[in-house]
């Protein structure tokens, strides 16, 4: 088709007001409509692709003069000629500089880039926080920065693909925490399953891993079931050298089952003395978010033995909120390696016993020597345990069962204190 039909600028520079022509064709599609913008003339260029009639705009006039109109039209030409929509390839690149300058504005302000993992993750944190405790969260999000963000999260996630996620995840295992590089591999599921929902990114690649990592190895915390060796520790815990308040825990962790941080922060309003019952806030238990915010408290029934223990306390740490004073303030709970550290200054290793241990010796030792009945054991444990009819938890109490077997391993406790025969030690 003839093209540069348009004679020069000047041709175009002539044009006045009240022109009757409504465009001018410069040839093989490229023309110029009049006074479409003001007193400016605006550069069209129509072509066909598809199938389809399309026109693209290619600037106004004066501004663009005739040279750069024909050029970008060739251009256009050249595109259609390779089957590329020109219209198209526009808006692509015109969305490639607004990414481009919003992942500048990202990066200026400290923020991820866009649809990368790291954006994606966080994205997925927010919207799953307000379901976990604070601190599953804390672990979670501590979890991605420390040990995937580094590696993948500037990563477009819809282009992470299973081998580049598993690089990630060994480097995790290469430092011999194997749980920790399954449990990261997990979130990392989490995060993918996410963006294929949002629809930034079309399959998760985390999926098919998890056999490609060695299995964790489960360890228990360490814990004493022989009874003379029990006696042993009470004993010791009963000459320890250290503080009161660290003593009265040594008494108290064997006594009342809770785990190492519900003991520690026992606060004086919570305890009973009187009645012999500790009321344990839901919040501080181990439980899920909902559990927390509406679950029961947890009932602690104490033995006349762990009732005295506290009131020989009570005029020391009486007048804090806590029961378990700081060492260095009386406006804080005691170190949580107090315990544990106790225990290791008295000989006892910390592949022996653990603070957490004591749970499991009195698992282990209320049912195979008292002959108590598991279900009291597991509900004083505070353990979330199936039943068999299927329900979600059985919210079964025992109130009455477990003052009486409290009283009764602390009973125990003393005869084993004392050096007695343990194989008579047992239940009628």
């Amino acid at each position: 088709m003839p093209r540069n039909l348009i004679g020069s600028d000047t041709s175009l520079r002539s044009i006045k007001p009240g022109d009757p022509r409504r465009r001018i064709s410069d040839g093989d599609g490229l023309y110029i409509l009049l006074f479409v913008n003001g007193g400016a003339h605006g550069w069209r260029f129509d072509y066909s692709i598809a199938g389809k009639r399309k026109t693209l705009s290619l600037g106004t006039y004066p501004t663009i003069g005739i040279g750069l109109a024909r050029e970008r039209a060739e251009d256009a030409r050249r595109k259609v000629a390779q089957g590329i929509d020109p219209s198209e390839a526009r808006k692509a690149v015109r969305a490639a500089h607004v990414q481009a300058r919003e992942a500048t504005a990202r990066a200026e302000a400290g923020l991820p880039v866009l649809d990368s993992f790291e954006h994606v993750a966080r994205e997925w944190y927010e919207v799953r926080r307000a379901d976990w405790a604070e601190s599953y969260g804390v672990k979670i999000i501590g979890r991605l920065e420390n040990d995937v963000f580094p590696y993948i999260g500037t990563r477009p996630i819809a282009q992470i693909d299973p081998p580049e996620l598993l690089t990630v995840i060994r480097r995790i295992e290469s430092r011999g925490v194997v749980e920790t590089a399954h449990r990261a591999l997990e979130n990392c599921g989490q995060v993918f399953r996410f963006a294929v929902a949002t629809g930034r990114a079309t399959s998760n690649p985390a999926r098919d891993l998890k056999d490609a990592l060695r299995k964790p190895l489960v360890q228990h915390f360490p814990a004493i079931t022989d009874p003379k060796r029990l006696g042993e520790l009470l004993r010791a815990c009963d000459g320890y050298k250290g503080t009161h308040v660290v003593r009265t825990a040594l008494k108290l962790a064997p006594m009342v089952l809770l785990r190492p941080g519900e003991l520690r922060h026992a606060k004086w309003e919570e305890i009973d003395l009187d009645a012999g019952l500790w009321t344990v806030p839901a919040a501080r238990m181990k439980r899920k978010k909902v559990g927390k915010l509406h679950g029961a408290p947890h009932l602690v029934p104490l033995s006349t033995q762990a009732v005295e223990a506290l009131r020989d306390l009570h005029p020391l740490t009486g007048r804090s909120a806590y029961v378990f004073t700081g060492e260095r303030s009386h406006e804080r709970p005691m170190s949580d390696a107090a315990i544990n550290a106790a225990l290791r200054a008295m000989g006892f290793g910390k592949d022996e016993v653990t603070a957490h241990g004591f749970r499991a010796t009195a698992r282990t030792i209320l049912a195979e020597r008292l002959n108590v009945d598991e279900s009291v054991i597991e509900a004083q444990l505070a353990h979330a345990v199936k039943d068999s009819l299927g329900r979600a938890y059985n919210r079964t109490e025992f109130r009455v069962e477990r003052f009486s077997m409290m009283q009764k391993w602390a009973d125990y406790l003393d005869e084993l204190r004392r050096g007695a025969d343990v194989v008579k030690l047992r239940a009628a």
